[in-house]
């Protein structure tokens, strides 16, 4: 079934930022990477995807996915799965160390995935583990995780940066995963990684150093990585062409024209597994009202704001998901259709129109603050009078999680990187209702018991035809109950300069140095 991963990428790919050119390589140096937000923390608490990338490095996981779609073991050495589906057993790699020392082993990963699964712990991504019944210490290098049922997507989310593997000693050394005093463990992570953390400046930069005794064959060639945080897309293509940085993500497609100009510098684009939406409060009028939120995407020209604000470099959204993901399928668009959503509208009981207030991010997404503003344009043409609220990444991820009960937000924009190429991790974790704020990862309060029962039956069906058969069913009712105003799926567009060699724009949407070279 993973085969089929990946399978409408763009021509140009992971694999051109791959070829090394003709420069002489060098081991040591520090590669600058700038980006337009900083991680919130490095522990199983986190949510997004800076943190993500920033976690591959430090704590690594027992599987990874390729950027072709393949899972392969990373600090697993095999898998078997039981005829039934309900037991994987996991043979681990030997002699690995976490960077404190202490032992990577069965009895490390009983307990990271213990943890990670205790409802108690309250961690945002544990629909990853749910269905798993227990984890058992087979011998020192063996584990053995069951479930009550088969649990098919259970190796795709062994792959998640999320569920990486922390040194059990060092979280108890900080007090927890969550200390409230002194050094919290997601400033200080441990890991059997290739980097480990140096500093980190909120709001500034973050730096990992290379750890010297790294396990893997292939040893970490950079003394330093820096993420430097420059939220301003501008500023950050112009640290680029200055060589204040060596790599800029989310480069804005209007400079893409100049930038493939200068012979310094590349450009790469890399198609994502993302999903960018403005969600409604489904749980808040007028957005109780399904017409309402029909009405919300009958207004905005998704393609005139693919082609003139995005370059091109995106996909108007015909699913839930992005294409490339196991279980995605063309369902539906919503035309630019003004008349249809004003229609909408007055059979709701808003023949007036009404107001809204938007809140969004910028600096996290492809032109978000750009899309926002022309939603709120578009919007107007069909009688929405929209305010736009921007905030700071990190405080948008806190007011955007309340509960139901607390929140005051009507819309908000957000992505979703389904980055384990599975659709149970684009859907189960989004539109199931027991996936509510601020437990769950659905902070727009959608709840369907079709959609419920669906989601439920695709995680334990093994057989690719009917599993994929269900969730588009399921993503059917979905669009069509419209919790969110569906946008588009991004393209990456990276700048880096020539002499930055072995660099990873993964389609997860995660920028990977550990393997990165920085040519004389």
């Amino acid at each position: 079934m993973l085969k089929r991963l990946f399978p409408v990428l763009l021509a140009v790919t992971v694999a051109a930022i791959l070829v090394l050119p003709s420069f002489a390589q060098q081991t040591g140096g520090t590669l600058i990477i700038g980006r337009g937000a900083d991680s919130v923390t490095l522990s199983y608490y986190a949510t997004a995807a800076p943190d993500s990338e920033v976690l591959a490095h430090i704590a690594e996981t027992l599987f990874r996915l390729t950027p072709d779609g393949k899972i392969v073991p990373h600090l697993a050495e095999s898998h078997s799965l039981s005829a039934d589906g309900r037991t994987m057993t996991i043979k681990l790699r030997r002699g690995i160390r976490f960077t404190d020392g202490t032992p990577f082993d069965a009895t490390a990963v009983k307990w990271n995935l213990d943890f990670f699964r205790n409802p108690a712990n309250r961690i945002q991504f544990q629909f990853l583990v749910s269905e798993v019944t227990s984890v058992d210490v087979v011998d020192s290098n063996t584990v053995r995780i069951s479930s009550g049922r088969a649990f098919v997507p259970l190796l795709a989310h062994l792959t998640h940066d999320f569920i990486g593997m922390h040194s059990p000693a060092a979280v108890e050394r900080a007090g927890g995963m969550q200390a409230p005093v002194g050094m919290p463990y997601g400033r200080a992570p441990v890991g059997t990684g290739p980097y480990v953390l140096k500093e980190w400046v909120r709001g500034d930069r973050l730096v990992l150093e290379r750890n010297p005794n790294y396990w893997g064959p292939n040893k970490p060639a950079l003394d330093q990585i820096v993420w430097r945080v420059i939220p301003d897309d501008g500023a950050r293509v112009l640290a680029l062409e200055s060589g204040q940085i060596q790599v800029a993500v989310r480069v804005p497609p209007r400079d893409t024209s100049r930038l493939v100009l200068n012979r310094d510098i590349r450009v790469d684009r890399t198609s994502s597994l993302r999903t960018i939406y403005m969600a409604f409060n489904n749980q808040r009028r007028p957005f109780t009202d399904a017409r309402v939120r029909q009405a919300f995407n009958y207004a905005v020209n998704k393609r005139a704001i693919v082609q003139t604000i995005l370059g091109g470099a995106a996909r108007v959204s015909d699913a839930p998901i992005a294409p490339g993901i196991v279980g995605y399928a063309p369902v539906m668009t919503y035309a630019y259709d003004i008349n249809k959503a004003k229609q909408l509208l007055t059979e709701a009981g808003f023949p007036q129109g009404l107001n809204v207030t938007i809140h969004h991010p910028s600096g996290r997404y492809v032109q978000d603050a750009a899309v926002a503003a022309a939603v709120q344009a578009q919007l107007r043409d069909a009688g929405i009078n929209a305010r736009l609220v921007t905030m700071e990444w990190a405080t948008y991820l806190q007011v955007t999680n309340r509960p139901v009960e607390q929140t005051d937000i009507e819309m908000f924009m957000l992505g979703w990187g389904t980055v384990t190429g599975d659709a149970d991790y684009g859907l189960y974790s989004l539109f199931h209702s027991s996936q509510w704020a601020p437990g769950g990862s659905s902070r727009f309060f959608y709840k369907n018991t079709q959609v419920d029962g669906l989601l439920d039956q695709a995680r334990a069906i093994t057989d690719p035809a009917r599993r994929a058969a269900t969730y588009k069913q399921a993503m059917g009712i979905i669009m069509q109950d419209a919790p969110w105003l569906f946008l588009h799926s991004e393209s990456q567009i990276t700048a880096l300069r020539r002499d930055v060699q072995g660099l990873i724009v993964h389609p997860t949407e995660r920028v990977l140095a550990y393997n990165a070279r920085v040519g004389r």
